[in-house]
């Protein structure tokens, strides 16, 4: 047995070890090295290039790092329903994956082959219409990057088409003029970034020079290092070889466009140069081919599909998981077990307006909207920063007044501090202490007298009185103005300064003492100073009361919060020198004192008894806001406040007009005045009561069109408990206690004051020794002593007398021709024309439902009007669809005519046809809300869509609810055929408006139109612009002269 040194190799085992480390690690250097010459790379972790840059910093998280580490849900909870992600696909979700799931990061390794033919100019690919200024936002677009608007090419790297809101993406090849080191710079406004790839192949790009992240960065045109990001780090090229390339850039509809790539040889003093057409080469030729093709589209780090953004908090409450959105997967109890758990009742709502004669579109005010329970949360609260229209409370009123109206502020200990309240600018009404919504559009910006109740005058007569005297000499009323001199205007101004007595001054310090009894005065005027923002009066005298009258009395100022707020001046303009007295208003600066008001205000001055504190108002103190700038809340209240007592502020007012111009720094310097006003204090510890303000209690169930941001009606809590537990002790009472409630998952309905309401209840419910059910049907809650016409309109029948319940209570039945059906046909109707981005994303979609559901009781009815971008039929055959139906009609588009075609194609007239759009996002449980919304005879739904605004997509929802639009309408043919379908007449070269035109007919037929606002429902922002061909004059002469 040969000897083994078995000691040996204990004693140095780890010098062994480290020797098997290196071993491998230059093993794994030497095949790394191998790959890179060849094109490929092992993938690193954390998505690091050569040069040490993260690649997944700067491409909104969606690069190769998004897909390498793809978070797996664990389902933690019992139930995985409430669990389920957000509803709808990735913003890149083109191509149907089979499942669910987004489908795998497919980059292309291998560019397909080159001719010389390419060379001098490079692919561009446009996507039109989309908002934003970050190359994260142009990734977000739905077509991106495999679809664009445009595909056309480019001679040079330095683009400025002078457009708006639209994305570029150039790509192709670089080939060097020598080998050696070379620098790229990028310039651009907005966001851009130049990827470049150490060979020809599209999935070795890395990020080697961009502009911003955010959307606020942008550079002048040829300003090549204002970014440290924009200059690249030295990249070794050869000459006789050529290396991938791929430029993004994003512009908003500001600023000047432009995007341009720059190089030079790595050696000091030299200045980027544009790329021009002698170093460039297209990726693949793409003129012959149709827009649907797109397999030679390459895709990269910087522009792949798959990608998904990371999971971040949801910003509208939509997008939050809610049962609702995958109820459809639960089985359903047999509707032949619930047929005789409620007694039949007929149906016949008093709502519905068969055979009324209605005038043209007068059809959108007679669609009710239906309750819900629980909150399915389709309310826009993100939206509501800009329109806030759920409060029902005008704009105007909101901005001037905010919702202090709704706060009842707490009373504060009687003392002094009440008396530091009273002069506070900030006040804090009652709701009728406001001015009513009617009179927004009359605000003055001047003084307005109104009558108010018997309260004293606030002018202080000349002679002296001592602080306790009682018997103080009452202050003659002020005479009433003129009829022929009152200020036009609303009448209705804050009353609660009309109710106050005894009258106490709001910001002019304490009350006047009590005045012994006296002959019964007249009323005096309350007078409302009220602030117009706009531009600044020139400083002007008041009107005297009367004719020859004294000036205006002093009154309290009330000042309403105004924006924009003018500023505060603090020094006054510069005047004759006069005598020492009291700081006038501006009306004294332009005319002079009667003798006996300076008489009065110089013994009221040198007044010995006169206490210590605020001193009382002088003449004419307040001015209105246009001899008197303020700059804010605070600014009014010191302006019209009275003076400290002792009079050293007019310091300033008496000095000469050249010492009035002295500067703002040496008064500060010179330390604070003695005479400046004093400042309001804040109250941080005001505390104030609120009502339980519950607004939609304030909705009603007409079709509102004002507000779009205003969800679905919530149907009280209580309501709808009490009907569910109705409904389940009847459902119990028939088998014997069989079902037990899990949950309520959704209860929709519709209120008839007179008859009754109709409920939609769908609950979670577990049989007995089996599993999870889902039961789904309609009740009708009918009135006692309600009548209701049977289902032809014949003899009303009274309701049974063995069903009304002793209480005198409403009672549950079961509505007869009321019951949807779970496995009906439904057939989408799209007419379509050169929309091949649209015709492949909606087959996507469909596609995608079918794989999420498992339903294929479907089919997609398409109605091509002569495509010349795509095949539309071959889309239709290589799409992974249930049933397809293609038809192909020349002319021009017309969206009633492709409609009337598409529904004529279906033969089964017991089968639901939704007339559809080809620019719909749709939710999963599409195909279950159509079938429990059309009901044969009885209903057709209208559910209500979700407009994104531009650069907005599904994971993150702008926009609002089309609360005007039913193009999208579901029915049953059999209905569609009998209202005499589509205005195809009428609406032959044009289409708007024939959407109401149908909803017309179909309520006059006798048939209700449910009206509800679905959730992830959205119609994707799209333009007009060159969508679909216009008819020429010749075709138009053509088409009336033929046949």
């Amino acid at each position: 047995m040969p000897w083994f040194p078995v000691k040996k190799i204990r004693k140095q085992i780890k010098l062994l070890l480290l020797l098997v480390l290196l071993t491998c690690a230059a093993w794994l250097t030497y095949v790394h090295l191998s790959l890179v010459r060849q094109g490929r790379a092992l993938r690193q972790r954390l998505g690091y290039g050569r040069d040490s840059e993260k690649l997944t910093s700067v491409t909104d998280g969606r690069g190769v790092q998004g897909a390498l580490s793809t978070q797996r849900a664990e389902d933690s909870s019992e139930s995985r329903e409430e669990e389920q992600a957000p509803d709808g696909p990735g913003p890149n979700m083109l191509l149907p994956g089979g499942t669910g799931r987004p489908p795998p990061l497919n980059l292309t390794h291998r560019a397909p082959p080159w001719r010389e033919e390419y060379l001098g100019q490079a692919n561009l690919h446009v996507f039109e219409d989309w908002c934003g200024s970050a190359v994260g936002h142009l990734r977000r677009n739905l077509h991106f990057p495999l679809f664009p608007h445009t595909r056309t090419t480019v001679r040079k790297l330095a683009v400025s088409p002078k457009w708006k809101n639209y994305g570029l993406r150039i790509f192709g090849f670089i080939h060097p003029a020598r080998d050696g080191d070379v620098q790229f710079s990028v310039a651009s406004d907005d966001n851009s970034e130049f990827w470049l790839s150490p060979n020809e192949s599209p999935a070795g790009a890395q990020l080697v020079a961009f502009v911003g992240k955010t959307g606020s960065e942008w550079t002048a045109p040829g300003e090549f290092t204002k970014f440290s990001s924009q200059v690249s780090k030295p990249r070794r090229l050869m000459a006789s070889r050529r290396y991938y390339f791929e430029l993004l850039h994003k512009q908003d509809d500001r600023g000047s466009d432009h995007v341009e790539v720059g190089w030079r040889a790595f050696l000091p003093g030299l200045k980027f140069e544009i790329i021009g057409s002698a170093h460039l080469s297209l990726y693949t030729e793409e003129s012959a081919l149709k827009m649907d093709h797109v397999a030679h589209v390459p895709q990269s780090p910087a522009s792949h599909v798959g990608g998904r953004p990371p999971q971040e908090e949801p910003r509208a409450d939509m997008l939050r998981p809610d049962p609702r959105d995958t109820f459809f997967l639960t089985p359903r109890v047999e509707p032949s077990s619930l047929e005789n758990v409620l007694e039949p009742c007929a149906y016949a709502p008093t709502y519905v307006v068969k055979d009324f004669p209605i005038a043209r579109y007068q059809g959108l005010q007679f669609v009710y909207l239906s309750f819900v329970y629980p909150n399915d949360h389709t309310r826009l609260t993100h939206m509501e920063t800009e329109n806030k229209c759920f409060y029902r409370e005008s704009p105007l009123y909101l901005e001037r007044f905010g919702f202090y109206k709704y706060m009842k502020m707490d009373q504060e200990e009687e003392g002094e501090e009440d008396e530091q309240v009273q002069r506070r600018a900030f006040l804090f009404l009652n709701p009728d202490d406001f001015l009513d919504e009617d009179d927004d559009g009359e605000l003055l910006d001047s003084l307005e007298p109104t009558e108010a109740g018997p309260t004293r005058s606030r002018r202080h007569l000349p002679a002296a009185r001592a602080p306790t005297e009682a018997g103080a000499t009452p202050t003659p009323p002020t005479p009433p103005r003129p009829a022929h001199q009152r200020i036009p205007g609303s009448s209705r101004v804050l009353s609660w300064a009309a109710r106050a007595a005894p009258p106490l001054p709001l910001l002019l310090g304490r009350a006047p003492p009590p005045r012994g009894a006296v002959a019964a005065p007249q009323p005096p005027k309350v007078y409302v100073t009220r602030v117009r923002p706009g531009l600044r009066a020139p400083p002007r005298a008041l009107e005297p009361l009367s004719p020859g009258g004294p000036p205006w009395p002093p009154f309290p100022g009330v000042f309403l919060r105004p924006r924009p707020l003018p500023r505060v001046q603090l020094r006054a303009p510069p005047r004759p020198p006069r005598s020492r007295g009291y700081r006038t208003g501006g009306s004294q600066a332009t005319e002079p004192r009667p003798r006996s008001q300076a008489q009065a205000t110089q013994g009221s001055r040198e007044d010995p008894a006169r206490p210590l504190g605020h001193a009382a108002p002088t003449e004419n103190l307040n001015t209105s806001s246009e001899t008197q700038p303020v700059t804010s809340f605070l600014s009014l209240s010191q302006a019209s406040r009275p003076q400290l007592p002792g009079g050293e502020e007019e310091e300033g007012d008496d000095a000469a007009p050249g010492e009035e111009g002295a500067s703002e720094d040496s008064e500060e310097a010179a330390g604070p005045a003695l005479g400046r006003w004093r400042e309001d204090a804040i109250n941080w510890q005001r505390t104030f009561s609120v009502g339980a303000v519950d607004f939609e209690l304030l909705r009603s169930d007409w079709n509102d069109l004002r507000c779009n941001v205003s969800g679905n009606l919530q149907l009280p809590e209580a309501e709808a408990v009490d009907v569910v537990a109705q409904y389940m002790e009847r459902l119990n009472a028939r088998h014997g206690g069989r079902y037990a409630l899990l949950r309520i998952v959704n209860v929709e309905k519709r209120r008839d004051s007179a008859r009754g309401s109709r409920f939609l209840l769908e609950l979670e419910v577990r049989e007995r020794g089996g599993g999870r059910l889902r039961l789904s049907e309609y009740v009708f809650l009918r009135l006692p002593g309600a009548r209701a016409a049977d289902g032809d309109g014949e003899s009303p029948e009274p309701a049974p007398a063995a069903s009304a319940r002793p209480d005198g209570h409403p009672e549950l039945c079961r509505p007869l021709r009321l019951v949807w059906r779970q496995d009906v046909m439904v057939h989408f109707i799209v007419p379509v024309k050169n929309q091949a981005r649209w015709v492949a994303q909606f087959l996507a979609d469909m596609a995608a439902l079918h794989a999420r559901t498992g339903d294929s009781h479907f089919s997609v009815v398409l109605v091509d009007f002569e495509s010349d971008d795509m095949d539309v039929e071959r889309a239709l055959r290589t799409a992974r669809l249930p049933s397809y139906q293609y038809l192909r009609r020349a002319g021009n588009f017309e969206r009633s005519a492709g409609l009337q075609a598409g529904v004529d194609a279906i033969e089964d007239p017991s089968s639901i046809v939704f007339l559809c759009d080809l620019h719909i996002h749709f939710p999963r449980n599409i195909l279950d809300g159509i079938r429990k919304h059309c009901v044969e005879g009885q209903l057709a739904f209208a559910p209500v869509v979700m407009r994104l605004g531009c650069g907005s997509w599904p994971g993150d929802p702008h926009g609002y609810w089309e609360v005007n639009g039913f193009g999208l309408f579901g029915i049953y043919k059999s209905d569609f055929d009998r209202i005499g379908g589509m205005n195809t007449e009428e609406f032959r070269d044009r289409w708007g408006g024939e959407d109401w035109e149908l909803l017309d007919r179909v309520l006059q037929a006798g048939l209700e139109v449910e009206r509800l606002r679905l959730r992830h429902f959205y119609h994707h922002y799209h333009s007009r612009r060159g969508m679909w061909g216009t008819r020429t004059r010749g075709q138009r002469a053509a088409r009336r002269q033929g046949p």
